[in-house]
C-alpha cells in the first residue's frame, strides 16, 4: 500500500473544509493508481508548541520524506507552504498528483 501525503491550502478554511479536500484527495488517488492508500496524517489541529507557521512547514515536511504519492489540492500554488513542499516533492523525487475536477453528473 503507498503512503499518500496531502498538501493543500488551509489559511482562512475551517475544518470540515480542509477534511472535505483530504476526502476528495483520496478519493481521486485511490481512482488513479487502483488501490488503496495508506493518509500521512499532516493536518494538526491542535498543535500546543506550535506558535509560527514555520513550525508546521517543518512537521509536513518532515512527513513527506516518508510518502510514495504527493497530492496537491486546488490552488496550491497560491500557498507558499504548498509551493515548498512541492519543490521538495520534485527535488526528491516523490509522485506528484494534482486535484483534477469532479465529473458533472449526465443530464
Amino acid at each position: 500500500m503507498k503512503k499518500l501525503f496531502i498538501s493543500q491550502p488551509m489559511c482562512g478554511k475551517t475544518d470540515e473544509e480542509i477534511l472535505a479536500v483530504r476526502k476528495l484527495a483520496v478519493k481521486q488517488v485511490q481512482e488513479r493508481i487502483g488501490e488503496d492508500v495508506e493518509v500521512i496524517d499532516s493536518f494538526f489541529q491542535e498543535h500546543p508548541t506550535f506558535d509560527k507557521p514555520l513550525k508546521y512547514l517543518a512537521a509536513s515536511i518532515a512527513l513527506l520524506a516518508d510518502a510514495d504519492i504527493a497530492y496537491f489540492a486546488k490552488d496550491w500554488g497560491k500557498a507558499r507552504g504548498c509551493e515548498i513542499e512541492h519543490k521538495c516533492a520534485v527535488a526528491y523525487g516523490i509522485e506528484i498528483l494534482d486535484e483534477w475536477p469532479e465529473p458533472k453528473d449526465e443530464l
